[in-house]
């Protein structure tokens, strides 16, 4: 893995560097910048809207991540492969064309509203879109085969004889379930959470195009500050605490899944 993580390293550190020398740059490197930014309302009501929608999308994948990685890890070999290729399809589409595509699912004349209207006989438009609704709506659907995959592993690396075992003494599928399958799943769920988790703090796309104004993210903050008011200073002092909150939520939850791995 050495030349990859040295490749990695070259190209993502100098960039990096010069976002961190950006936000610091000015007289005598003053740290004026992150004052601003710390202060002001606006960056707090983003920050609050972040955390908000990282926690409630990731744990939103995280329950239907597990339910179908459960479901997958009961199938044969070979169904398993062609499920887990359905799995993995959202990838092949590009972020920006779903987006696009759940407007039109989930617009005030779009096909549920249109369904319900027909249902019911009277004219719906339920606010489906632009609002913290479709925000999670498209913020789930990206993360949960990034749920799946590790979880999967975790559930298939279970040994099958600790179920009969459990069976043989008289547990109850849901016991086992609860003392077998979730205790055993920990790490593969603890690595699909940091994964979810810490790529939804940085989302762009989806909070952009599905979410309203007042449900926007730091990284667009970060391009407001960038393009519109053209403070790169700003912009360079937010995406550096961007990532540095990435390393603060980060860093537990590694070190906890690392130490469980080694017990």
């Amino acid at each position: 893995m050495s030349p990859a993580v040295l490749a990695a390293t070259l190209l993502i550190l100098p960039p990096l560097l010069y976002v961190f020398y950006t936000s610091v740059y000015g007289p005598a490197l003053s740290l004026a910048a992150y004052g601003q930014v710390l202060t002001s309302k606006l960056f707090r009501q983003t920050l609050t809207t972040t955390l908000v929608v990282a926690g409630l999308s990731s744990l939103l994948s995280l329950l239907l991540g597990f339910v179908v990685a459960l479901h997958l890890a009961r199938q044969p070999a070979r169904r398993r492969a062609f499920l887990t290729v359905l799995v993995l399809l959202p990838f092949w589409t590009s972020v920006l064309v779903k987006c696009f595509a759940f407007t039109v699912i989930l617009g005030r004349e779009g096909i549920i509203n249109s369904m319900l209207s027909w249902i019911f006989g009277i004219k719906i438009q339920l606010p489906l879109v632009l609002n913290m609704v479709g925000l999670l709506v498209g913020m789930t659907n990206f993360l949960i085969p990034l749920v799946v995959l590790p979880v999967l592993a975790s559930l298939l690396a279970i040994d099958s004889a600790i179920y009969r075992a459990a069976a043989i003494m008289g547990a109850k599928p849901a016991r086992i379930f609860w003392t077998v399958t979730l205790p055993m799943s920990l790490p593969g769920l603890l690595a699909g959470l940091l994964s979810i988790f810490v790529m939804s703090l940085g989302a762009f796309i989806v909070p952009s195009l599905l979410g309203g104004p007042q449900d926007q993210m730091l990284s667009s903050l970060v391009a407001f500050y960038n393009r519109e008011v053209l403070d790169w200073q700003k912009a360079s002092a937010i995406s550096v605490v961007l990532l540095g909150m990435v390393f603060i939520f980060a860093a537990p939850l590694a070190l906890w899944r690392r130490r469980k791995l080694k017990a």
